[in-house]
C-alpha cells in the first residue's frame, strides 16, 4: 500500500487547525490540542522548508532553508508583553527562507504566509534595517542600478499577477534628488514583490512545494538584485 504523502494534508489540515484556534485561542485549548499542532501545522512545515530549500538551492545558492522553530519557521507564539491584543498565539504559518551575512530579518528571502482566509508568496526584504536603508537609497540613486532594479519590477509586476510592496514615504528623503527619474524607489523602506493567493484550489490535491517555489522563482529576480546590490 503507497504511503500519503505529507502534501496530501496540506493546507488542508494546516487550515482547519488555525480555524479552530482562531476560535479558541487561549494556553489552555493548545496545550489540549498539541498533537494536532504537532501533526497538522510543525510537521507540514518542516517538510516544506525542507523540500522547498532543495529548489531554493538551484536558484539561489545561498540560501538559508532551516526546518527549525525560529529559523525558517516562524514562532506560532505571540510576545504579548507590549500588544493590547494579549491572544497568545498566532493564527497563520510563515515559513522564511533567507540569504545575506547578517540577521535573519535583516537579508533578503523567500516567504510563503499561510491563514484561514488565504496564502500568499513573497520575495525581497520586508523592511530595511537602517544600515540596509541606506546602502538601499544610495545603490537606488545610481541611475544605472536604478535602471536595473525598474526593469526587474516591471517584469515581475507586468502581468498583474505580483505586486510591489514596501512603499512607506511621501517626499523623497532629505539629500536626495526628487526629480531623478527612479526617485518613487526612494519612498520604500522596504523592497519585496508579493502574490495574493485568495483560492485554495490552487493548491488542494497538488504538489505545494512545486506551486509555491513556481512563484518565487518568478520573484526572485528582485531577490537576486537586492543580495547582490544591498548585502554584499
Amino acid at each position: 500500500m503507497k504511503e500519503k504523502s505529507w502534501q496530501s494534508e496540506f493546507p488542508q489540515n494546516t487550515v482547519s487547525f488555525l480555524k479552530k484556534l482562531s476560535r479558541n485561542n487561549s494556553r489552555e485549548w493548545f496545550e489540549r490540542n498539541r498533537d494536532i499542532y504537532n501533526s497538522a501545522f510543525l510537521e507540514p512545515a518542516v517538510n516544506f522548508v525542507i523540500e522547498m530549500g532543495e529548489k531554493l538551492f538551484t536558484i539561489s545558492p545561498g540560501i538559508n532553508a532551516i526546518p527549525k522553530i525560529d529559523k525558517s519557521i516562524f514562532r506560532i507564539h505571540r510576545d504579548v508583553r507590549f500588544s493590547k491584543n494579549k491572544a497568545p498565539y498566532k493564527t497563520n504559518m510563515g515559513l522564511y527562507f533567507w540569504e545575506g551575512p547578517g540577521k535573519k530579518m535583516d537579508g533578503s528571502g523567500y516567504y510563503f504566509h499561510l491563514e484561514s482566509k488565504g496564502f500568499g508568496a513573497g520575495a525581497g526584504m520586508y523592511i530595511f534595517s537602517k544600515e540596509n536603508l541606506k546602502k538601499y537609497r544610495n545603490v537606488v540613486s545610481i541611475p544605472a542600478k536604478g535602471k536595473e532594479l525598474d526593469s526587474i519590477v516591471k517584469n515581475i509586476t507586468k502581468k498583474g499577477v505580483y505586486e510591489l510592496g514596501g512603499k512607506k514615504y511621501k517626499k523623497t528623503p532629505r539629500g536626495y534628488d526628487p526629480n531623478g527619474k527612479y526617485s518613487d524607489y526612494l519612498l520604500h523602506d522596504g523592497f519585496y514583490a508579493w502574490y495574493d493567493g485568495k483560492d485554495f484550489s490552487e493548491l488542494t490535491n497538488k504538489n505545494v512545494v512545486d506551486i509555491i517555489f513556481k512563484r518565487f522563482k518568478a520573484m526572485s529576480a528582485l531577490h537576486d538584485w537586492l543580495v547582490k546590490n544591498i548585502l554584499h
